[in-house]
């Protein structure tokens, strides 16, 4: 149990946390809690990489579960954004399904013994979802806080800061998330052929 890999199991006990903070509405600020219980939750996600790497503390158990952490981070998230009505059910089905597909094309080819590495679009799909969800939680904590939001519904440039970004990183999310699980069956598809 290296340091990297107690970062991990940090970030899931943090997801409890956030959704606590975000279900809960009598807990005085608990959407503002619960985006901070989310960015330093994926803050850790970078963290306990760089340090697996860099120290080379690199183990099955943080091959299995950092992507796991993650998974259930941003699914949290995302359900939570759901069920406020801040983002359409659709685009988060798109995003929790491709989890579920590529974790299944990783599985059936680590059967095979082929481990299937991030993909630069992998990398770069996870930055946009993290920021998205970020910027989609301050949506929620100005729409939750009426005299804040009452200041940027008067301030034209700020009213649409914060309803123009969020929206168009959630989109970007999607298309990305799209394009990487594309990507990956494309790269790894002889991992699932059938006459194999």
């Amino acid at each position: 149990m290296n340091l990297a890999n107690k970062l991990t199991i940090i970030r899931i006990f943090l997801v409890p946390i956030f959704l606590i903070f975000i279900a809960v509405k009598d807990i005085p600020y608990g959407t503002t809690l619960a985006t901070l219980v989310f960015v330093i939750a994926a803050l850790t996600d970078k963290l306990d990489g760089y340090i697996a790497r860099s120290r080379n503390q690199i183990t099955n158990f943080g091959k299995f579960m950092d992507p796991l952490a993650d998974k259930l981070l941003v699914t949290a998230a995302l359900v939570s954004l759901v069920e406020f009505h801040i983002i359409p059910s659709w685009a988060a089905i798109i995003i929790i399904a491709r989890e579920f597909a590529v974790t299944g094309l990783r599985t059936v080819a680590a059967s095979d013994g082929v481990v299937i590495a991030a993909s630069w679009w992998g990398k770069l799909k996870t930055v946009i979802q993290i920021i998205a969800i970020i910027l989609l939680l301050l949506k929620f904590n100005i729409q939750s806080q009426n005299e804040l939001t009452n200041i940027i519904s008067n301030t034209t440039l700020l009213n649409n800061l914060f309803n123009f970004l969020p929206e168009l990183f959630l989109y970007l999310a999607v298309i990305i998330t799209i394009i990487s699980g594309i990507d990956y069956f494309i790269k790894n598809r002889n991992a699932i052929k059938i006459d194999k």
